[in-house]
């Protein structure tokens, strides 16, 4: 028999803003139920409600015809509503069975009976198809295992309703095809997911319906089966928005950035990178593939000249910039868009114009005989404001009051106005949400066609396969592989992303130039 939970006429206001407006949504036993929105459209909020890390200011919560009192995790847990987050709540110096057992009530007060909770995560695995090592410490697992052990966590305590947040944004294509067995094996058995993504491929893969979230009011409830993605992007953002790039063909320019043979340790003196070479030209995107972790961060450091390069060298046109410092390379023609806008890219308590200028301070129209120009730096950030469709009252806004995707706007904003030859974009879209992405996906594309060099770090391949022309696939810090865009298969890229050589690939039979 189907059982419908409801949230009815949920309304949640926070100082100068109603995060949830009258929100009416039912999920229903079986489903896998998509839950769309740009950020800041009241999601999370919702979700938060639902699991008892927020009190509803008006509305209530049914499960049938049966009023729910979810004050707190524990009672949502109670009620059978589990939520998996996107940064993992786990343990990492804990094992496996330690993680899944914590905060759970004991059979036998004050004694922990493990053999009957490893009897019970037996069957839950049987069930679901969640194996894993319940003695490995989890700081010894990759992501896509630590996710298993949120989900079981979750199964263990009596979920029947599982909330995921950006469930598959550090996962590899072939263990995201495997969560989503999983889950529909799960679902078929009674169970109900809500599905949290910025990813529309996905919603229409694995999702039963959709609920779209904007501005904190819902703007209706769709079959997935029925639905058009254009249609529900718009509904998202409230305007047309492209959910694929206008891409033209164009032959590459000269060499400007070319890594030969780098090699960097990182500070427990491991390989960090091993041996990375190739080059990215003029008027060329060249995507770096890969679960966060495997060298990606060393090798923008390694360019900036943040870290000891340990052999090889980094060339920048003709000129060799390892070596120099960090200052020398950005003045070359370095332009870079950092992993995170909040810890490297911005100074939070500061004014949009005032990161703006930052790198450039000293330098004309912002700074004349060592003072700086005020009026011709408002000016010019005022303008910036309007082409980037930043929202903020003015350039004197502190960004630390702005959106995260307003945010990211400015320093986006920043690197692609400075004198440069190369963007290094890392993560340029991640957390943003879909009117913000398209925005962004645009001006990276620009860079393109003004025959700037890109070198774009993403875990998206969806993005990667967007924007780039060629791709590198890294694993614990060596290229793996590279692939065209004429040429590339997600199966193989993940099996890369998974430290798989693309000649090993080739050998087996994996056509990776088809």
């Amino acid at each position: 028999m189907k059982r419908t939970l409801r949230m009815e006429q949920i309304t949640k206001r926070f100082p100068g803003v109603t995060a949830c407006n009258h929100i009416d949504i039912s999920f229903q036993t079986g489903e896998i139920h998509a839950l769309l929105g740009e950020n800041g459209a009241g999601k999370t909020t919702l979700m938060n409600i639902l699991y008892g890390l927020h009190h509803a200011d008006e509305g209530r919560i049914l499960m049938d015809d049966e009023v729910l009192t979810i004050d707190s995790p524990q009672q949502a847990i109670e009620c059978g509503i589990g939520m998996v987050h996107q940064h993992f709540m786990l343990v990492p110096k804990f094992s496996v069975l330690e993680n899944i057992v914590l905060g759970t009530p004991l059979d036998r007060e004050p004694f922990l009976n493990l053999e009957l909770a490893r009897k019970k995560i037996a069957l839950i695995a049987q069930e679901t198809g969640l194996h894993i090592s319940l003695d490995e410490k989890v700081a010894n697992l990759c992501v896509g295992d630590q996710q298993r052990v949120e989900i079981v966590k979750a199964l263990y305590k009596g979920a029947q309703i599982l909330i995921m947040d950006e469930p598959t944004s550090v996962l590899t294509p072939q263990e995201t095809d495997e969560l989503f067995r999983v889950l529909k094996r799960w679902t078929r058995e009674g169970n109900t997911v809500v599905f949290i993504t910025h990813k529309m491929r996905e919603v229409i893969e694995i999702c039963d319906r959709i609920s779209v979230l904007r501005d904190g009011k819902m703007m209706g409830t769709l079959l997935t089966s029925e639905v058009n993605p254009d249609y529900v992007a718009e509904m998202m953002v409230g305007r047309c928005i492209s959910l694929s790039m206008d891409r033209s063909e164009q032959a590459p320019g000269q060499c400007v950035l070319s890594l030969q043979h780098v090699s960097v340790e990182n500070q427990q003196g491991c390989r960090a990178l091993d041996d990375v070479s190739f080059d990215v030209k003029e008027g060329e995107i060249v995507g770096i593939a890969g679960v966060d972790g495997n060298g990606q961060f060393e090798l923008i450091e390694a360019i900036l000249g943040s870290c000891p390069i340990v052999q090889g060298e980094v060339f920048l046109g003709y000129e060799k910039i390892s070596g120099l410092k960090t200052q020398l390379i950005l003045k070359a023609g370095v332009s870079c868009i950092p992993f995170s806008r909040q810890k490297e890219g911005l100074a939070m308590e500061f004014s949009i114009q005032d990161n703006f200028i930052l790198k450039e301070q000293w330098h004309m129209p912002y700074a004349k005989k060592g003072l700086l120009q005020k009026k011709a730096i408002k000016e010019k950030v005022a303008q910036v404001i309007h082409k980037y469709n930043i929202k903020a009252i003015g350039p004197e806004t502190k960004v630390v009051n702005m959106s995260g995707g307003n945010q990211q706007k400015v320093v986006v904003a920043r690197e692609m106005d400075r004198n440069h030859r190369l963007l290094l974009a890392c993560h340029p879209t991640h957390g943003l949400d879909i009117g913000a992405i398209e925005f962004i996906h645009k001006s990276i594309l620009e860079e393109r066609s003004n025959q700037k060099a890109v070198l774009l770090i993403s875990t998206e391949l969806d993005e990667l396969f967007s924007l780039c022309d060629r791709i590198l696939v890294f694993y614990q810090g060596k290229v793996m592989g590279e692939v065209d865009k004429e040429h590339w298969e997600v199966r193989d890229i993940g099996l890369m992303m998974l430290g798989n050589r693309k000649e090993e690939l080739e050998r087996r039979g994996h056509d990776t130039n088809r």
